[in-house]
C-alpha cells in the first residue's frame, strides 16, 4: 500500500484519533497575549495554569530588555553554521563556563534544543556492549534516546528503589560479561506528576555497583535547591551525579539546554553529538538572554522569585489535597489532578472550567502518561498570586460537587459552544 494512502486512512494514533474534536481546544489551543497568569483563549481572558514559566522570567522587565537589545545588536541569524564549523563564539563559551560553575561541574556543552540534545547525548554515550537502565516513567526524550541504543535496555518500576537495585545488579553483571558499562537514566522532577526522582537512593547504590548516572532535570533546574541548582542540590548529591542535563524552556523561559559533567566526557560529547554537529548554533540573542537569565537565577531576585513560587505551589497543592483531590506524589511545582472516569467526562469538566470559570489548564492522557490515567496538569508560577490560588480552589470544589451529582456524565464530549 502507498505510504500516504495508509496514513490518510489511519485513525491518527493515541492522540491523533481525537483530532476532529480536539484540535484548537484540547490540542493545539491558541493562548494569546502577554505570557503570564492571565492570557486570552478564544477571545476571552482566562486564568492560565498551563505554562512552565516557573519564575515568571518570560515577561520579566530585565529579561525583555536583554532580549530586545540582543536581537537589535546581533539579529537572529548570527552565528551561522554549527558550533563545530562556523557557529562558535566567545559568548557561547562564557555561557558554558557559567553553567558549569553553577552546577559545580568541570565543563558544560550547550544544546540548541533540550529534547534533541538529550536524545543525542544518550546516543553518543553508549556502545552496543553497554547496558542502559531507566525509570519506566522517563520523559519521551530519554525514551527516544534509549530507542537508538543497540545494546540491552532495562527499565525499573517508577521510583521503586528495590526494583531499581534488582535491575542494576542484573545490568552490571551483563555489562561486565560483555566488556561494557552501565548508564542509569532518571529525572530530577517528573514533568507530568511533579514527583521527584529518588536520586539519593540511586546514588547510594553506587556504593555497591559500578554504574554512571545521567539525570534530566528540565523541571528542576533554576527551581529546586536552595540556590536553584536543581534536584541534585535539593537532595545534596550534586557531586555524585555524573552527568547533569538542564533545559532553558522552563525556569529560563527560552530555548535550549545543556549537559554538564567531567571535562573529558564533555569534550567527547562536543565532537560526537549529532544533534549539535549537524545543526545551526544557538543564535546570539538567545545566548545573551540565557546569560541574563542565569544571572537573575543566581542572584537575590532569583531567590525572591523561588520563594514566591514555592508559597504559591504549596498553597495550591495543600488546598487541593484538603478538598479531596488526588494529586499523587507531587512535591515539585507541577501539580497533577488525577481524574477517575472516562475521557468524555474529564473533557466536559475542562469545557466547564474554560467557558464558565475562565480557568485554563491542560488535560493529559495516554501516551503522555501511562494508559488508563487522565489528569489535569496545573503549573503554578512566581507571577501567580494567592488570590489566583483561592479562586481556582473554589472552582475545583464546585466542580467536585457537580462531578458527584453526575453533571459531567456523558458518552461523548459535549458541544464546546454550549454553557451548562
Amino acid at each position: 500500500m502507498d505510504i500516504f494512502e495508509r496514513l490518510s486512512k489511519d485513525s491518527g494514533g493515541p492522540l491523533g484519533q481525537y483530532r476532529d474534536k480536539a484540535f484548537g481546544y484540547f490540542m493545539f489551543p491558541k493562548l494569546e497575549g502577554e505570557i503570564g497568569p492571565r492570557m486570552f483563549f478564544q477571545g476571552e481572558e482566562v486564568l492560565c495554569w498551563s505554562i512552565n514559566n516557573y519564575l515568571g522570567l518570560a515577561n520579566h522587565p530585565e529579561i525583555r530588555k536583554a532580549d530586545a537589545e540582543g536581537a537589535a545588536k546581533w539579529g537572529m541569524a548570527y552565528p551561522m553554521g554549527s558550533r563545530m564549523l562556523t557557529g562558535h563564539t566567545a559568548l557561547h563559551e562564557r555561557l558554558e563556563r557559567e553553567l558549569a560553575d553553577f552546577e559545580k561541574k568541570e565543563d558544560c556543552f550547550l544544546f540548541n534544543f533540550g529534547y534533541q540534545g538529550i536524545v543525542s547525548t544518550i546516543d553518543a554515550l553508549l556502545c552496543r556492549h553497554d547496558v542502559v537502565v531507566y525509570d519506566n516513567e522517563c520523559h519521551a526524550c530519554l525514551l527516544d534516546g534509549i530507542r537508538l541504543h543497540l545494546g540491552t535496555k532495562y527499565k525499573y518500576r517508577h521510583n521503586d528503589i528495590a526494583d531499581c537495585e534488582r535491575i542494576i545488579k542484573r545490568a552490571c553483571a551483563e555489562a561486565k560479561a560483555k566488556g561494557g558499562g552501565v548508564l542509569l537514566l532518571t529525572e530530577g522532577v517528573y514533568g507530568m506528576t511533579g514527583a521527584l526522582g529518588i536520586l539519593k537512593d540511586i546514588v547510594d547504590l553506587k556504593k555497591k555497583y559500578n554504574f554512571r548516572i545521567l539525570i534530566d532535570d528540565a523541571h528542576g533546574f533554576g527551581v529546586m535547591g536552595k540556590e536553584g541548582r536543581g534536584t541534585s542540590e535539593h537532595f545534596g548529591v550534586m557531586d555524585e551525579i555524573d552527568l547533569y542535563i538542564g533545559t532553558y524552556a522552563k525556569s529560563m523561559a527560552t530555548i535550549g539546554g545543556f549537559v554538564a559533567g567531567p571535562r573529558a566526557i564533555i569534550n567527547y560529547l562536543r565532537y560526537n553529538l549529532r544533534s549539535q554537529i549537524y545543526a545551526k548554533s544557538l543564535p546570539m540573542p538567545i545566548v545573551e538572554g540565557a546569560l541574563k537569565r542565569l544571572e537573575i537565577i543566581r542572584g537575590k531576585e532569583g531567590a525572591r522569585l523561588r520563594e514566591k513560587l514555592w508559597v504559591v505551589t504549596r498553597a495550591l497543592q495543600e488546598g487541593l489535597r484538603k478538598r479531596g483531590f488526588n494529586i499523587g506524589e507531587a512535591e515539585a511545582c507541577v501539580t497533577p489532578v488525577f481524574m477517575d472516569g472516562n475521557l468524555a467526562q474529564a473533557t466536559n469538566i475542562v469545557i466547564d472550567l474554560r467557558k464558565n470559570y475562565k480557568i485554563f489548564c491542560s488535560t493529559v492522557t495516554y501516551p503522555v502518561v501511562p494508559q488508563g490515567i487522565i489528569m489535569y496538569r496545573i503549573i503554578p508560577t512566581a507571577v501567580h498570586s494567592l488570590e489566583d490560588v483561592e479562586y481556582t480552589l473554589n472552582a475545583f470544589a464546585e466542580i467536585k460537587v457537580k462531578l458527584d451529582k453526575g453533571v459531567y456524565d456523558a458518552e461523548e464530549i459535549r458541544d464546546m459552544s454550549i454553557k451548562y
